[in-house]
């Protein structure tokens, strides 16, 4: 009989991997029906969670930690399961935590690493700003996954892997792409600059503007709230509906996530707008939601699978010293879909 992982038990009880991960953690966070039906389900499969270590002796653990800023993001889901079930292939158990958007993630496994014994350690979502004095004090190999590192700072590239897309460069596209059709007031969703991710997509958005000799109006380049997940629905939707009661003319708007963007369009349709007759939206990460939204989301697909494949791979050789620490870089590909077109403004 194949192991059951904690996919199959979010499959029978109707939830995501992420409720799963909350309900075994006791995390506040979850309705404590759900968390009942879980852990009842659980009993029921005799499913072990990798994150207890049960199945190990500590004097031998072999467990990788997964830390995951955004957990809600439904685009780190198969990532999650992809490590998940190459960790345990290579013979690894996996803690998976969730971090809050408070939390410092380096201290978060700091601590993970002194509970759990940890082998290495995979950061998804989140940002970097640590300096190399602060990473030093992992004593784990580790791997940044899915986050806007700056690549050319050589202090702190030698100490870690990163496995991630140009944000820049992406969203420069993304950009363009809305200025190859006609688009002028092109409005930008994304948390702010001192977030990494942030930094880069907004360097995108306003490096396209500067290449096409456009000025860049910094009004139209709107911040999440700092109260809510940077990246979901609400806010997004939170967002958009600000911009559009403040009376700014806008054709198209542009989201750093596509949470954001799902969000943002519900404001453009209460506000009595269509998409993209009047307004076009376009979002960031190709999740499966966007295309089965109506309409289906312009966005910027990144390869989680494979960064996903990568990520975990590159991080067991470098625990079993095959390899060296790298950083790569992974194209994306933007994908036009129903909620964009041309701006229509004579």
């Amino acid at each position: 009989m194949e192991e059951i992982t904690i996919r199959d038990i979010a499959q029978k009880c109707g939830v995501g991997i992420s409720t799963v991960s909350r309900a075994i953690n006791n995390h506040p966070d979850i309705n404590p029906e759900t968390r009942g039906r879980i852990m009842r389900v659980i009993e029921e499969t005799g499913f072990i969670p990798n994150n207890s270590a049960r199945n190990l002796k500590r004097t031998d653990a072999r467990c990788i930690a997964v830390l995951v800023k955004g957990l809600a993001n439904p685009f780190f889901g198969s990532m999650i399961q992809i490590i998940e079930d190459e960790a345990q292939r290579g013979g690894y158990a996996l803690v998976l935590r969730h971090v809050e958007a408070h939390e410092d993630e380096v201290d978060v496994a700091l601590e993970l690493v002194k509970e759990k014994r940890l082998r290495g350690i995979v950061f998804l979502g989140g940002r970097f700003a640590h300096s190399k004095e602060k990473i030093g004090k992992l004593n784990v190999p580790f791997v940044f996954g899915a986050i806007g590192i700056d690549m050319a700072d050589k202090d702190v590239r030698p100490a870690f892997s990163n496995v991630a897309v140009d944000d820049r460069l992406e969203s420069r596209k993304m950009t363009e792409y809305l200025l190859d059709l006609g688009h002028r007031k092109i409005a930008f969703i994304t948390e702010k600059p001192d977030e990494a991710i942030g930094r880069h997509r907004i360097d995108g958005y306003c490096e396209a503007f500067r290449r096409r000799g456009l000025a860049i109006d910094e009004s139209l380049i709107c911040y999440v709230q700092d109260d809510l997940d940077h990246f979901s629905m609400k806010n997004g939707y939170v967002t958009a509906r600000k911009l559009l009661q403040s009376g700014e003319d806008v054709t198209a708007i542009y989201a750093a996530s596509d949470l954001l963007a799902v969000g943002a369009c519900r404001a453009v349709l209460e506000d009595g707008r269509r998409i993209p007759e009047d307004i076009s939206v376009a979002g960031y990460d190709g999740i499966e939601l966007g295309e089965y939204y109506n309409p289906k989301l312009t966005t910027i697909r990144q390869p989680a699978e494979e960064m996903a494949q990568k990520t975990i791979r590159l991080l067991l050789d470098v625990i079993a010293g095959r390899r060296e620490h790298q950083q790569i870089l992974l194209p994306a590909r933007l994908i036009e879909r129903e909620s964009t077109g041309r701006c229509r403004e004579d």
